[in-house]
C-alpha cells in the first residue's frame, strides 16, 4: 500500500519515520520531496578501469562541495550526489526514489538503485547522469527527487543493516565488501 500525505505526516509525528530536516511543504499527496545536498563525488577521467574488487577505488574519487552558485554536470558525465535529508525507515516500511520529471526533461537521469529497503537509515546517495549535449547546472537545496513509501504486510524478518546503513553525505560504492 502506497502511503498518502496524511499517513506520512502521522508516521513523522509519531517518530516512526524520520526525515530530517523536513519542511511541511515537502510532503506531497503520495510522496515526500527530497532536496539536493551540497557534496558530490566525481570519477576522474584518469581512472582507466573501475575494478569492483579494489577496496581503494573510493579514495580515487574527487569530492566537490558546491555552494549557492551551484554545480555543473557536464554532458555525458556520471556523478554521485546526496540528499540533504537523513531518513530512517521502520522495519515495516520500504520506499523508492523517483527523479523529478522536470529534471528528466532536461536530460538528467536520477537513480539510487531505485529502492530503499525497510530498516534503512542514512542520507540517500543519488546517481546522476547528464544525457544532454549541454552542461546542466543544479543547486544545493533544490528539490531533486521524490520518496514514495509503501507499507509492507508485516515487518521485514531481516531489515536492512547493510554496508550503507547510517551513511552520511555522498557515499561511494562499497561493492568490494560483498561476500559473493
Amino acid at each position: 500500500m502506497i502511503l498518502n500525505d496524511r499517513k506520512i505526516r502521522e508516521l513523522i509525528e509519531s517518530k516512526e519515520l524520520l526525515i530530517d530536516p523536513l519542511d511541511a511543504v515537502q510532503i506531497q499527496p503520495s510522496s515526500v520531496d527530497l532536496r539536493l545536498g551540497n557534496d558530490f563525488l566525481i570519477y576522474p577521467e584518469d581512472i582507466e578501469i573501475l575494478d569492483v574488487r579494489n577496496p581503494d577505488l573510493h579514495n580515487q574519487l574527487k569530492k566537490v562541495v558546491a555552494d549557492d552558485e551551484g554545480f555543473i554536470i557536464q554532458p555525458k558525465q556520471f556523478i554521485l550526489a546526496t540528499t540533504r535529508e537523513y531518513i530512517k525507515l521502520p522495519d515495516y516500511l520500504t520506499a523508492f526514489v523517483e527523479g523529478r520529471s522536470s529534471l528528466g526533461r532536461l536530460g538528467l537521469f536520477i537513480e539510487n538503485a531505485g529502492w530503499v529497503d525497510a530498516g534503512f537509515e542514512g542520507n540517500i546517495t543519488l546517481e546522476f547522469y547528464n544525457a544532454n549535449s549541454r552542461p546542466l547546472k543544479i543547486y544545493p537545496g533544490m528539490r531533486i527527487c521524490q520518496l514514495v513509501f509503501a507499507k509492507m504486510e508485516e515487518p521485514a524478518e531481516n531489515p536492512y543493516r547493510g554496508k550503507y546503513q547510517g551513511q552520511r553525505g555522498t557515499t561511494a560504492s562499497r561493492i568490494f565488501l560483498d561476500k559473493d
